[in-house]
């Protein structure tokens, strides 16, 4: 299972980013978001979003992010441009383990390069965490996010031109 923790949400400046997050965490492969502030109109918007596109991913925010790292069962993985080279780490996950991927918006705290088994960099410059956790799931899941089946009401079709959606209602 692939959980993504987001800490540091500001509503009122980072919800199309949170959002962004979210979307890209359930596209490429991961289980479920957990946000560390409360925050029911990302809530609402994920939970749209699988119910029109499909797909098990769950959203939970308010969450204690200290808390949630300190009792995570498996591995842990903090996305930042200061950690170790992204090709290198991704070899030494255990992917027999459940795995929390945290990505920040704010400065990140030190405990949080702390208890991270994994403090992971996705390129050494300032770019989007929404790009890092893409390129993260994607390198770690070895691109089998493409294949991924989410059988929802709405299916969109890959087309050269213009905008091909089934509904299958």
């Amino acid at each position: 299972m692939i959980t993504v923790l987001r800490l540091g949400h500001r509503i009122n400046r980072d919800k199309r980013i949170t959002t962004h997050v979210a979307l890209v965490a359930r596209a490429f492969g991961a289980d479920k978001i957990l946000v560390d502030t409360k925050d029911k109109k990302i809530e609402e918007t994920i939970h749209s979003v699988c119910e029109r596109f499909g797909g098990n991913f769950e959203i939970e925010t308010g969450v204690n992010g200290k808390k949630t790292l300190r009792e995570w069962p498996g591995e842990i993985v903090h996305l930042t441009m200061y950690g170790a080279e992204l090709d290198r780490v991704v070899k030494k996950i255990n992917r027999n383990s459940d795995l929390l991927v945290v990505v920040g918006s704010e400065k990140i705290p030190g405990f949080v390069y702390e208890l991270a088994d994994f403090n992971v960099s996705v390129g050494n410059q300032p770019h989007s965490e929404v790009a890092a956790l893409a390129v993260f799931l994607d390198r770690y899941n070895k691109g089998s996010w493409l294949n991924k089946k989410f059988d929802g009401k709405l299916q969109i079709v890959p087309s050269d031109k213009g905008k091909k959606v089934v509904s299958k209602e």
